[in-house]
């Protein structure tokens, strides 16, 4: 496991299976969420994550791709698309400058 700081993430990207809705309003709600931190936050098909992302949201479904197609970044699989813990604890991390295990 590894740690990122919240302060060091200035790109965070959703990343998506091609078709799925739900990330789409989760990558709005972070953008809501994180908009005062000057966090540049990005919806993307889980087979294009760019290369500049510090930070990579994704459903656990599609963790193991992600991985094998961003090899070193960090990824944060989550559960459910609103409301999911450990969502909450990246956007806690950026808004407060501390360390997230990834």
């Amino acid at each position: 496991m590894a740690t990122i700081n919240g302060k060091d993430i200035q790109k965070l990207v959703v990343a998506c299976d091609a078709g799925m809705g739900s990330s789409v309003m989760l990558a709005s709600t972070l953008r809501k969420q994180l908009g005062k931190s000057g966090v540049t936050v990005e919806h993307t098909p889980v087979n294009s994550i760019p290369a500049d992302a510090d930070l990579v949201v994704c459903h656990s479904g599609l963790a193991a791709r992600a991985r094998s197609v961003a090899p070193g970044k960090p990824i944060v699989p989550f559960q459910i698309f609103l409301g999911d813990p450990a969502v909450t604890k990246v956007v806690k991390a950026i808004q407060q400058g501390t360390d997230l295990d990834v």
